[in-house]
């Protein structure tokens, strides 16, 4: 028997707005829910939003933790999956920032009923290069470097990760904003959630995610090019690409205009 009351604190859930329809909002690595605060005001205005913290992030209850559990992303779709039941959810819109796009895309092949409609803002299902067939951007070598500098020198790795995700063309507030958050987040479990996000391929997957789903990449982002929006585009079989004029990973922060149009478009 789920404990609903421990689910909705575990991961700080909140219910805001007002509409029929749901959107189901999942931050990204390193964040919390209030990255999503320029897009909630306007689309409270149409929608029930449900705001979370993955456990280890945010106000989630971090005594939750589970290296076992969230040594796969399975382990947070399964969060999600909790929430939704906890709150009876069917239908919702569901929208994903980075890695949770996957996370959610492994929700809506479990359990198809809970989403009707998935958004993916700056996805990827597997940041490794596999030449000649898949590009993700990083050789594994390049990854583990990343990670050994999480270890070594957390704050230098949160100061030279933050301008590369936020986009260096993008204001100093936003990235010194998102620096502070990695530095704010247990740096373990951080460390896990890093080594599960980059070295996670979800490829197979795509194929499976059967709902309508709209994929917004950003033109130039240094974690997930173009060529990966295609590639999912190709993969996913009711999908459509749409490709924002913006630097950087985070639109909902650096574009939340285009972000947010293109949402009540989508969602509505």
């Amino acid at each position: 028997m789920l404990d609903t009351n421990n689910v909705l604190i575990r991961n700080n859930v909140k219910l805001i707005g007002q509409g029929s329809k749901t959107l189901f909002l999942a931050h990204g690595f390193g964040c919390d829910q209030n990255m999503w605060r320029f897009l909630t005001p306007e689309l409270s205005k149409h929608f029930t939003i449900v705001l979370f913290d993955y456990v280890g992030s945010g106000a989630s209850d971090i005594s939750q933790y589970s290296k076992k559990r969230y040594s796969k992303l399975e382990g947070y779709a399964d969060d999600i999956i909790e929430i939704c039941d906890t709150l009876e959810l069917s239908d919702a819109t569901f929208i994903g920032h980075s890695v949770s796009c996957m996370i959610g895309g492994i929700v809506s092949i479990q359990r198809p009923e809970l989403f009707s409609k998935l958004i993916m803002i700056c996805p990827t299902p597997c940041f490794l290069n596999f030449p000649p067939e898949y590009f993700g951007g990083f050789d594994k070598e390049d990854l583990k470097e990343l990670l050994n500098l999480m270890d070594k020198n957390y704050i230098g790795w949160a100061n030279y990760l933050a301008p590369l995700v936020m986009g260096t063309t993008n204001s100093d507030d936003l990235i010194g904003e998102l620096s502070g958050s990695f530095c704010s987040t247990d740096p373990v479990i951080a460390r896990n959630f890093a080594e599960v996000t980059f070295y996670s391929d979800y490829r197979h997957l795509l194929k499976a995610i059967k709902q309508p789903s709209l994929i917004l990449q950003s033109e130039n982002d240094a974690l997930a090019a173009i060529s990966i929006g295609e590639f999912m585009a190709r993969e996913m079989p009711d999908s459509n690409l749409k490709v924002i004029a913006a630097d950087g990973h985070c639109l909902h922060m650096t574009h939340p205009e285009a972000i947010m149009n293109s949402i009540i478009e989508y969602a509505k």
